[in-house]
């Protein structure tokens, strides 16, 4: 049993490489940090074709250059733009929240009550660093996947044989290695076999102030490591930042907003013009004068009367109403090019009523459960629950009572993100009501969904009612209220 469910996590074995790849580093799984990174290619380079020639296979790394400042820039606007900070805060807290759950569904259910209680105790150490638990690290990774384009993860066993996960910074992972091992290939510091599967990484240690010098890169096994990334095309064997395409109107829009606030203050220190129809040279009205400049008070309540030939002119500079337009039209660009609706950049909905809204949280929900489903949960979050399940049952802390020889029933698992707050929780609460009782959902997945077992619910809720018997409370039906003493 214990071979079989260990043959789960075993990856092809890593092919001999020669002494030219070897200077690189070695294997290694050394102290690493949070992610940064981003570069696009692909691995499916026929084989024997040139490395570094210029053709469309070429990996030397010839594209990395754009892509790493793209990446920088992207971390400068997500620190510095409120716009583009919004969109990325608005993408960790609809795929992640609080948290992202696994929902055992292994055949036992005390399995699966034992198997949750376990993994509840772990998430508060799973953090290698000791900054977050497990839930701030899945926030942490798709904030990086988002600003970046992808997220690294080492797992490691601590000495309690327990699984450790440390976040790794993208700048670690060396892009410089890129060679032809004949029977592997290295892509940009992605180690592939024959057949395309990835079977290590070469990552730079965490040594000095700036990760992008020339550190002897180690090798980790691909086993090792996890790598999140929204693929931009098929073949793409990393990830570009998600707001790539809209770098460049944030900061026409920073232009904007400032052309805008200098006129604003321009037309505010100018507030009219005395014109002098006649040329007659004398100042209609009391003031101080400096030099061609008279200082008039404004006060409210205050009839002047100008002399003959004299009138004026406020100022009311008219392209701060078409400025105000373009800004708004440019916001709405930065939202469509992050992937998010508009009001969750802006956080302006004087214009939403119920039915914009719903239509906009239902579309919106539509794009985070994709990338939820086909990225963070097949490459990170099953990962990570296969491999702590595995290090629980083979250290005997999780017991296999009747194992029928089917591993991949016990590793079964689901995932549940946060439950999507309601415009109308009075609404959806019958909704849901009525889809349990109609058996379209179970009341497990209902419970998951907040993030809860349904195992421990229920034990607590049984508790309650033998409390509650015990003590000769009733509270299935409505409590009659008190008046107050008149």
């Amino acid at each position: 049993m214990f071979e079989r469910l260990q043959a789960l996590f075993s990856r092809p074995a890593s092919p001999q490489l020669p002494d030219n790849a070897k200077s690189g580093g070695r294997e290694s799984s050394a102290r690493l940090s949070l992610t940064r990174s981003l570069e696009a290619g692909s691995p499916n380079r026929p084989w024997g074709a040139p490395v570094g020639t210029g053709s469309p296979f070429d990996w030397s790394g010839s594209t990395v250059a754009g892509l790493e400042t793209t990446r920088q820039r992207s971390r400068h606007a997500f620190v510095n733009d409120q716009w583009f900070g919004n969109g990325i805060a608005g993408w960790v807290d609809a795929a992640v929240g609080t948290g992202i759950t696994p929902n055992c569904m292994a055949p036992d259910p005390d399995f699966r009550a034992a198997a949750a209680e376990r993994f509840s105790r772990w998430c508060d150490r799973a953090d290698a660093d000791g900054l977050t638990d497990f839930y701030g690290q899945q926030a942490s990774a798709v904030q990086s996947t988002a600003v970046d384009g992808e997220a690294l993860v080492h797992m490691g066993v601590t000495e309690a044989g327990q699984l450790s996960l440390r976040l790794l910074n993208a700048d670690q992972l060396d892009n410089s290695m890129t060679r032809d091992l004949g029977r592997a290939r290295i892509v940009n510091g992605i180690e592939f076999d024959t057949a395309g599967s990835r079977i290590a990484y070469w990552l730079r240690p965490q040594d000095g102030p700036n990760l992008s010098l020339a550190l002897q890169s180690a090798r980790v096994p691909a086993s090792e490591v996890l790598h999140l990334f929204r693929p931009p095309f098929i073949g793409s064997i990393r990830g570009i930042p998600w707001g790539a395409s809209v770098l460049l109107g944030l900061n026409e829009l920073s232009q904007l907003t400032d052309s805008l606030l200098v006129g604003a203050k321009v037309a505010a220190m100018h507030c009219g013009f005395v014109v002098d129809q006649n040329s007659t040279g004398a100042l209609p009205v009391d003031g101080t004068q400096t030099g061609s400049l008279l200082n008039a008070s404004l006060e409210p309540g205050v009839l002047r009367v100008l002399p003959s030939g004299y009138s004026v002119q406020f100022s009311s500079p008219q392209s701060q109403h078409s400025g105000i337009e373009q800004a708004k039209l440019s916001l709405r660009g930065i939202a469509a090019g992050l992937g998010v609706p508009e009001y969750i950049v802006t956080g302006d909905l004087s214009a939403a009523n119920y039915s914009s809204l719903r239509a906009a949280r239902l579309a919106w929900k539509r794009r985070v459960e994709r990338f939820q489903h086909h990225q963070l949960v097949p490459m990170l979050l099953r990962a990570v629950w296969r491999r702590w399940l595995m290090l629980e049952i083979l250290s005997g802390r999780l017991n296999l009572r009747s194992f029928d020889g089917d591993a991949e029933a016990w590793l079964a698992v689901e995932f549940y993100g946060p439950t999507w707050e309601s415009v109308d929780a009075s609404k959806d609460a019958d909704a849901e009501a009525t889809l349990i009782a109609a058996g379209l959902k179970s009341r497990r997945q209902a419970v998951a969904e907040r993030g809860y077992s349904v195992e421990t619910l229920d034990a607590e809720i049984a508790a309650d009612r033998q409390r509650e018997a015990s003590l000769g409370l009733d509270f299935s039906k409505p409590q009659p209220q008190q008046r107050p003493p008149q």
